[in-house]
């Protein structure tokens, strides 16, 4: 029997504040696509609000600043744009999911080889990971499904709600019960579902297993490694709560200065201290994964055998001989 030494959510930790290269490495990948994600939407709303018609008597009803003028000026102005709307939404979704799976699939590949070879460097010799980037594709591909189906089921909810609130009996109340209680099993089954998809990774790199084999590696794992996965679970949620709530406070003080302060200086400090956070946030997601993985790797020593083992089975020599083989060796009576 074998017994593991250490724990993997110090080790996690260690990872994510004394080796700050593994946590720049995810911010590289996961900004430079928000950065992307960020100038394509602008650019294409830019191109949308370029194309609507906009009369005279639009901008003339505008420049009344009559909300009731220039909510109908808007009215006129977007009328008949729907179907722009919808298509621009659907080629930039489609867009933005494939390069999400591409740059998500070599960004956790190279950032999970270099846990493991960070782990591995001062154990035993191992081969070196092989694995199929597909694989990978593969996992990225059902998280954005998920991702889609539980925008879907959002949808849902609000239909529901306000199918429980007629015009002839409103009912907001009730409305709003449903919608946020079907809108919480929904999150609840899309984070779970993306928590084993993003475990999965670590197989595919580790192991080289294909998509399925992977996903059914991860559920293995959870279930012979329970109390060390909620372990680590647990400790770097806490961590998480704690940076939220600081970054929180933090953005109270820029708005509680809004009065004296430019408007330019209350956003930019708002941006600054939401980087902060998301920053803080990419380190600790590199430290609950270094985690997952100091569990995979962790060295193991043996224990003695005298205490934990039990003794051995008795065995007999099928030539020896023993009593009934000797029927004259005892006195009669």
């Amino acid at each position: 029997m074998r017994m593991h030494q250490g724990s993997p959510t110090l080790a996690g930790f260690r990872i994510a504040l004394f080796r700050p290269s593994f946590g720049m490495a995810e911010i590289a990948w996961r900004w430079s696509f928000g950065f992307a994600a960020t100038l394509l939407l602008t650019f294409s709303i830019i191109e949308y609000l370029d194309s609507l018609p906009v009369t005279s008597r639009d901008a003339l009803m505008i420049r009344t600043r009559q909300p009731a003028l220039i909510s109908r000026a808007i009215s006129h102005i977007l009328r008949g744009s729907s179907l722009r709307v919808i298509a621009a939404a659907v080629l930039l979704t489609i867009a933005l999911s494939i390069v999400w799976i591409l740059l998500s699939s070599l960004g956790r590949a190279a950032t999970v080889k270099a846990l493991l070879d960070h782990f591995r460097e001062d154990g035993d010799p191992q081969p070196a990971a092989t694995f199929r980037l597909r694989s990978l594709i593969g996992l990225n591909f059902f998280r954005v499904a998920a991702m889609l189906a539980a925008g879907v089921g959002v949808v849902a909810a609000f239909l529901l709600g306000t199918a429980a609130s007629p015009a002839d009996d409103p009912s907001p109340g009730s409305a709003t019960l449903i919608f946020f209680f079907v809108t919480l099993l929904v999150w609840l089954a899309w984070s779970t579902l993306n928590w084993f998809l993003s475990l999965a990774a670590v197989f595919v790199v580790a192991d080289g297993r294909d998509t399925f084999g992977a996903i059914a590696a991860a559920v293995g794992f959870c279930r012979d490694r329970t109390g060390s996965v909620l372990a680590a679970n647990t400790w770097f949620g806490l961590a998480h709560l704690v940076v939220f709530v600081v970054a929180g406070s933090a953005v109270g003080f820029p708005v509680a200065l809004a009065g004296l302060l430019p408007p330019g200086v209350v956003l930019g400090g708002v941006l600054l201290v939401a980087l902060v956070y998301f920053a803080a946030v990419d380190f600790l997601y590199v430290g609950r994964l270094a985690a997952y993985i100091a569990i995979l790797e962790q060295p193991e020593v043996a224990l003695p055998v005298g205490i934990i083992s039990s003794p051995p089975a008795l065995e007999f020599d099928r030539n020896e001989l023993i009593l009934s083989d000797l029927p004259n060796l005892l006195p009669e009576g």
